[in-house]
Order: structure tokens, then C-alpha cells, then sequence
């Protein structure tokens, strides 16, 4: 797709201010909220090129990027002079280049708690796909064996999970876990009392708390100091019949120790809905791993938090470009989450 056949949303009629959408749609509400407001949309399929990408910004001078899929690196921050401001759909920024948007003046915000329930729903489903062993049985029975005179399952009841971050969605995954009879103890340096103040057991010290965990599921973000935190030396503490869900972002564990762990089996398995690439290469050593789950990063799109993150997107976007000072809280700091 050139820039001079990009895909304009349906309603779209030369407003006065552009959007760059880096996906090929967002909820119907969010663009009749964005018209409404002066402002055009258009789209730019996930995953092209960034040098694609900044094409399209420049050629629309576009005053704001909305965030999907995709790199935002500085080519794309500083294709279009009128860009003020750029927001992610979603809450994961590690496909942003804070740094650079930073040093232009450009805010980054996050669609705050837009999918915190849809991403716990998907981590406790992993999780139960796992300590259920649904899809080796599954595999079992459709290749003509019978597997119960043998079988002896895993009970949820006094299983702990141990999560690693405690912000929207790891609130909401301890909610459910413990709603399954679960013991729940997280660990999150920076929010230790909102866990102890909503009942749960915390740990200040990750090594101390992976060897008592049956579920390791973490919901922190791609930060310089969170990058690998799961790595060969981590692995190696948690219990063989352990498993690991990630559900946040791909570059906290290292694949090529995950990888190496499932083999030997030094653990039970593992459930991952992000990668270090994505979407990651047809040759990934972990798909030779059959108790590997792999879902393609779509913890968070259902239809009632698609349709929040491009609301929530949108009115950032529109407050932004009225003048307004962006949201401190939903505000993506380079200090804090730069990757």
C-alpha cells in the first residue's frame, strides 16, 4: 500500500487534522469520536517497515499516531512536523521509541486500564490449559490412544501462582486465581502494599519466591531492568512440574533458556501470548517444544477492550491536539519503561 493509496476510515471528508493509525482498523466508535472532533483517519497495516510507516506520516503531515502493531522508531517520530502527540492502543509501549519521542517533545500515552480484564482472562485460560495438561490429552486422544487408566491430574485448589507485577492486569489475574482457590504471591517492587492491602502474600525477592510457585505468570512491563528477568539461572530454581504463562511482553524471558528448560524438562511448561519478535521466526527453536502454548499476542483484543483502547486512544489524542497538557497517569516515560 503507497501512501497516495492509503486506506482512509469510511467517514473520512479533509478535516483539518490527521491521524495515522498503525493497523488496518480500529473500533467504528473511536473513528465517530475522532470525525467528530475535526480529525481524519487513516491506516497503515501492521507490521510494515518503519521507513514504510514514516513515508505515510510525512506525506499526511500527520499530528498524531495511534499505535497498534509495528516499530515506532525516531524515522517515524520525525517524518511529520505537525506530530504532537503519539498513543498506543493498548498499554504496552515497547514498540515505541521513548527516547526519541522524548527529545522531540512528543508525549507518549497508554490506554490506560483499557484490557486488564480481557488480558487476565487469557492468563488464567493458559494457565488452566497448562496445569490441566489440555493440550498433550488433547493431542493423546486424537492420535488414537486413551490415556486414563494412567492419568492423575493437577488440582487449581492450593496450587500458588506467583506473579511478577501487580498494576490493572495482574490485579485482575490475582482476583481470579484466588476466586480458583489458589494462593496467590506477587511480586512487584513498586506496589507491594496494593497487594497487601487487597489480601495477598507479596515477595521482595524473586529467587526466594520461584521455588515455591506451581504458576509463574507475569504481568510487568519490557523495561532495561525486566528484560530476560526470566532467564536460564531463574528457570533453574523454579520445580520441574512448575509452568510459566506470559501474557505481557515477549523480551522478559529469554526463549532460548525457555526453550532449553521445556526440553529438559526441568520444567512442566509454558504458555507465552508474546514474543521477543513478533511475530516470531517459522524456525523459533520453542515450537519443537510440545509443551509449549503459543497464542499470537491477543491477550487483550476482545471486543469490549478493542473497543475501550481506541476510545480511550482517541480522546487522548483529542484532548492533546485542543491544547490540552497530556494525562500524567497515562503518560510512558523514557525513565521508566524504555526497553
Amino acid at each position: 500500500m503507497t501512501p497516495t493509496e492509503l486506506k482512509r476510515a469510511p467517514n473520512g471528508s479533509g478535516r483539518s487534522r490527521r491521524i495515522l493509525v498503525t493497523h488496518t482498523q480500529i473500533a467504528p466508535s473511536a473513528i465517530d469520536l475522532l470525525n467528530d472532533n475535526d480529525i481524519d483517519v487513516f491506516f497503515s497495516p501492521p507490521y510494515d517497515p518503519s521507513d514504510i510507516v514514516a513515508t505515510r506520516a510525512r506525506d499526511l503531515q500527520v499530528d498524531a499516531i495511534m499505535v497498534r502493531q509495528g516499530k515506532i522508531n525516531d524515522q517515524v517520530i520525525g517524518a511529520s512536523p505537525k506530530l504532537k502527540v503519539i498513543v498506543k492502543h493498548g498499554v504496552g509501549v515497547d514498540n515505541i521509541d521513548l527516547t526519541a519521542a522524548h527529545a522531540r517533545g512528543i508525549p507518549v500515552l497508554r490506554a490506560m486500564g483499557s484490557n486488564s480484564r480481557a488480558v487476565a482472562e487469557h492468563a488464567i485460560a493458559l494457565a488452566l490449559m497448562l496445569v490441566k495438561e489440555v493440550q498433550p490429552l488433547n493431542a493423546a486422544v486424537k492420535g488414537g490412544k486413551w490415556p486414563k487408566p494412567t492419568f492423575i491430574g493437577k488440582d487449581f485448589q492450593g496450587a500458588t501462582m506467583g506473579l511478577v507485577g501487580y498494576g490493572g492486569i495482574g490485579r485482575e489475574t490475582a482476583r481470579m486465581a484466588e476466586a480458583l482457590g489458589m494462593e496467590v504471591v506477587v511480586h512487584d517492587p513498586y506496589a507491594p502494599q496494593m497487594a497487601e492491602g487487597d489480601g495477598f502474600a507479596t515477595a521482595g525477592d524473586l529467587d526466594a519466591m520461584l521455588p515455591g510457585l506451581d504458576i509463574l505468570s507475569l504481568h510487568c512491563p519490557l523495561t532495561a531492568a525486566t528484560r530476560h528477568l526470566i532467564d536460564a539461572r531463574r528457570l533453574s530454581l523454579m520445580k520441574p512440574d512448575a509452568v510459566i504463562v506470559n501474557t505481557a511482553r515477549g523480551g522478559i524471558i529469554d526463549e532460548a533458556a525457555l526453550a532449553q528448560a521445556l526440553d529438559a524438562r526441568t520444567i512442566a511448561g509454558a504458555a507465552l501470548d508474546s514474543f521477543a519478535t513478533e511475530p516470531p521466526a517459522a524456525d523459533n527453536p520453542l515450537w519443537a517444544q510440545p509443551n509449549l502454548i503459543a497464542t499470537p499476542h491477543i491477550g487483550g483484543v476482545t471486543a469490549g477492550s478493542a473497543r475501550a483502547m481506541a476510545e480511550i486512544a482517541a480522546r487522548h489524542i483529542i484532548s492533546v491536539l485542543d491544547g490540552n497538557a497530556p494525562d500524567e497517569r497515562s503518560l510512558a516515560r523514557p525513565s521508566e519503561l524504555a526497553a
